[in-house]
């Protein structure tokens, strides 16, 4: 019995040795990580990079992980989660950096940085999602200090889970001692609420041109504020070395008051503003960078190199928590002609003095002037103009799709973005509708007694409204103005009416019923109507067989007209073929035109009909049919169906306003597009697309590129099988490996999956081990002790044992097999360790899994079973 005993004790010590020599390599893992994730032991503070104030303070330290950057202008991104879960908010920030090594620091609040590494490259991206700058510091320059009872939001269900740190290394001549860096900023954090929330208000030129040797150049930017009231108590102002100073204003009723003026040369922190400004709905914020291209030999343009420039005037705000925005910007300039009167100050440049100057220049001395003809993104130094790393995708589980219309004609969303539907009820627009003349051929069908403007919740579909029944003939084209009033075309009353959302008489009539003409009170066929939200001007684009731009003062008056019939040979600006849609850019006063039957779209300006640019790509195909801009400077377009023998697929585009450039194309999943007639775009990216043949509507909505490409990833191709049923299916194929490296990046991401499933079950298999050889040695001490005691020397194992070793053994009883062991677990698959998912599955770590690694990466997610409305 004692040497029983003693091989119990022996057992339990080797148990607990194998279990211990498990678990030390996930330690040892968690230990690394942590090691890697602390400070460099030049850095003070490593150890403790969360210190409690208390039971609701804290305060959290983001250092750079003792880094030694190898070359100048080197940008360094580094993560930090939000240690909790629940809300939080940032009251103070504390800097740790010098100038003497670091350019300038930038912190950003996000849910997803680009990268899971220590640190990265920041030329690798921010954050996969919208990031928020929280705070910036350069050349020494003081800390930023928030007012009492105000803090920026995060954590909790809105807020930002994440802290992202970016350095600039300028001159790295201070390395050559080869020291670590470790520079950042701790942060103040408390869980107590604070009745005024934090943002960040960024004005940023995007188009400016700085001609060489000129000696003044301003550069000037502003944007109506449509929001609930701010509070602006500091300001940052940002330009390269050609800017001489910045100066920030709020406009009201004419009234000029300064935020804040400041040479660009010198620190740039967030400064206090000297007297409170507050702005409140319909104030114009304003700001102007001036420059001087004195010697320069070509060209300078916004841009992130050292030759390139930048206008950048931040302001640093707190709202009513209720009303809370985080981050806006504004890149345009709403109206020029105001700038006449921005005070002289704006233009007087404020002197540096030379030591300051080397301050503000840290970094390496500028390489060869080379000439910048399109704009250039910094290294992240900034905030991008647009988030152009996203793709606009089917919303599929929205039921809009499935609404009984008629033809769909027009769209638009209401002043509480509602999306507003035009349909024709149970008439048609065919062949026999019109005679050679354009008169309506079927008046005595009466008007349609169906309501045809409906009001639908943009979230459900759920019907809010509805009205215009017994009104129209031949529904075309709709508008709504900031009022909330309806305009909309008829193609066979050949009029433009303004109706109230309520009102069941129109509220103006413009053209005659029924009678086609090309003066000043007729129309032929009207197809769409802008109304400026700062003048109130009506804007016509009149029609199928007018080819014009009819512009009437907001009581109705006739003021003046543009364009003409397109001639034979290629369409020149100013000449139409069907003006079919229109999209207003307040912010730069113009006017695009989806100029149909010439696949093109056409800009001019609002105040004279000047011709200002043309958008044109071969992937239009020949017709464009509506366009749509979203604020924040993205375009919107759907173009018609392909002649015989061309190729451009029906879809829909997202285009950079500025450059013209095509950033994103998409279809629907779901009920393909047949004559997609009118889009309309919301400021978060969603998008509405009416087709007038299919009868229905789609909405779209922005999600991440990575997340959404359809690829062949190393030989794994991710195919829709079937949209009405939301199943992917992974199919291995003999590709071979491809050379492009976003493809090349994509199979990484597989693999790395593909190991977390192998961690899994190795750890499985390890935990399984220790038990295997315990059993085994109760055995062998049962059958020892049997064959001592025993008469013959042999004895049957007794009926427990058995049935251990038989489980063991499986069926085959040919040995012990594991694999029959392991495939009566859940989750095991004979095919290898890793299960690849034939539906698309997320491939999510489960809950018990005891590994301790990085996020993982997946697959494609399958999308959400569609809904049965």
């Amino acid at each position: 019995m004692a040497g029983l005993v003693n091989n119990l004790l022996i057992l339990i010590l080797i148990f607990q040795n194998i279990c211990s020599g498990f678990r030390s390599p996930l330690s040892v893992f968690k230990r690394y990580k942590d090691a890697t994730r602390s400070l460099s032991s030049e850095c003070l503070g490593s150890n403790r990079p969360v210190i409690s104030f208390g039971l609701s303070d804290f305060a959290l330290d983001i250092r750079m992980l003792g880094v030694t950057p190898k070359q100048s202008d080197t940008y360094l991104c580094m993560s930090v989660p939000l240690p909790v879960d629940d809300e939080a908010y940032v009251v103070d920030f504390k800097p740790h950096a010098s100038m003497d090594t670091v350019h300038h620091m930038l912190l950003f609040g996000c849910n997803e940085p680009s990268s899971n590494e220590n640190y990265w490259d920041c030329d690798e991206g921010i954050c996969k999602d919208k990031s928020n700058i929280l705070y910036a510091w350069a050349r020494n320059a003081p800390p930023t200090r928030l007012p009492k009872g105000v803090g920026f939001r995060v954590g909790g269900e809105t807020g930002s889970k994440f802290f992202v740190l970016q350095v600039h290394y300028g001159d790295i001549s201070a390395f050559r001692d080869k020291h670590k860096d470790c520079s950042g900023v701790t942060l103040h954090l408390t869980h107590q609420k604070q009745p005024l929330i934090a943002g960040m208000y960024l004005m940023m030129s995007v188009n400016t041109v700085i001609p060489p040797g000129e000696k003044v150049v301003d550069a000037d930017i502003a944007c109506h504020y449509k929001r609930y009231p701010m509070h602006l108590f500091a300001y940052r102002v940002h330009t390269h070395r050609l800017g001489k100073v910045v100066s920030g204003y709020r406009v009201r009723n004419g009234q000029w008051t300064l935020i804040g003026r400041q040479s660009p040369q010198v620190p740039q922190a967030f400064y206090p503003v000297e007297h409170p400004v507050d702005v409140s709905y319909d104030d114009i914020l304003a700001a102007r960078c001036v420059f001087s291209g004195e010697g320069r030999t070509t060209e300078t343009h916004i841009g992130g190199t050292a030759n390139d420039e930048m206008c950048n005037f931040y302001i640093m705000y707190y709202m009513e928590a209720k009303h809370a925005v985080s981050y806006t910007t504004c890149t345009q300039n709403a109206n020029p002609e105001m700038f006449r009167n921005i005070p002289q100050e704006a233009n007087i440049p404020i002197p540096v003095k030379p030591d300051m100057l080397k301050m503000a220049h840290g970094h390496h001395e500028e390489t060869k002037d080379t000439d910048k003809s399109s704009l250039q993104l910094s290294k992240g130094e900034e905030e991008e103009i647009l988030d152009q790393n996203f793709h606009v995708e089917e919303a599929v589980d929205w039921p809009g799709l499935d609404l009984k219309l008629g033809q769909v004609s027009g769209l638009a969303l209401d002043p509480e973005n509602n999306l507003v539907v035009f349909h024709r009820g149970d008439h048609i627009w065919d062949e026999n509708s019109f005679d050679t003349k354009f008169v309506y051929q079927q008046r005595g069908l009466g008007p349609i007694e169906q309501n045809t403007i409906l009001v639908l919740n943009p979230s459900n579909a759920k019907l809010l409204h509805s009205t215009g029944k017994n009104l129209f003939y031949l529904p075309h084209g709709l508008s709504i103005d900031k009022d909330g009033n309806y305009w909309v075309t008829d193609v066979a009353l050949h009029q433009v009416f303004k109706l109230g959302a309520d009102a069941k008489e129109p509220l103006l009539i413009l053209g005659v019923a029924l009678q086609p003409g090309s003066d000043n009170s007729h129309f032929c066929q009207p197809t769409d109507v802008a109304v400026d939200p700062i003048t109130g001007s009506i804007y016509i684009s009149d029609g199928y067989c007018n080819s014009r731009i009819v512009q009437f003062s907001p009581s109705g008056v006739y003021i003046m007209q543009w364009g003409e019939e397109t001639s034979s040979g290629k369409a020149r600006p100013g000449q139409f073929h069907i003006p079919h849609s229109l999209a207003l850019i307040p912010e730069l006063s113009q006017l695009c035109v989806a100029d149909r039957e010439n696949g093109r779209i056409q800009c001019f300006r609002l105040e004279t009909g000047e011709f200002v640019r043309e958008i044109k790509h071969k992937s239009f195909g020949r017709e464009l049919f509506a366009v749509s801009y979203a604020p924040g400077g993205l375009l919107f377009a759907v173009n018609g169906m392909p002649y015989p023998g061309e190729s451009e697929p029906l879809q829909g585009f997202v285009m950079n306003f500025s450059t013209g450039e095509i950033i994103d194309t998409f279809i629907p999943l779901r009920k393909s597009f047949e004559m997609p007639h009118d889009i309309v775009a919301s400021e978060d990216k969603t998008v509405f697309v009416g087709d007038v043949h299919a009868r229905a509507v789609w909405k779209f909505a922005a999600t991440d590129k990575m997340e959404h490409r359809s690829v062949k990833k190393a030989g794994i191709e991710v195919q829709e099988i079937k949209a009405s049923e939301r199943v992917v299916e992974a199919r291995l194929k003999n590709n071979p490996e491809p050379a492009d490296p976003l493809k090349k990046q994509e199979k990484q991401h597989l693999v790395r999956q593909a190991s977390t499933g192998v961690s899994f079950v190795l750890i499985t298999t390890l935990l399984i081990i220790p038990v295997v050889v315990l059993l085994a040695i109760l055995v062998f001490i049962r059958w020892r002790k049997a064959t001592v005691c025993g008469a013959d020397g042999e004895q049957k194992l007794d009926t427990n044992s058995g049935r251990i070793l038989g489980r063991l053994r499986g069926k085959g009883g040919g040995g012990l097999n594991l694999g029959n062991f392991f495939a009566s677990h859940k989750g095991y698959s004979r095919k290898g360790f890793d299960r690849l998912s034939t539906e698309g599955s997320d491939q999510e770590k489960d809950e018990d899994d005891g590994t301790d690694s990085e996020e993982e990466y997946s697959a494609l997610p399958p999308p959400q079973a569609l809904s049965s409305s």
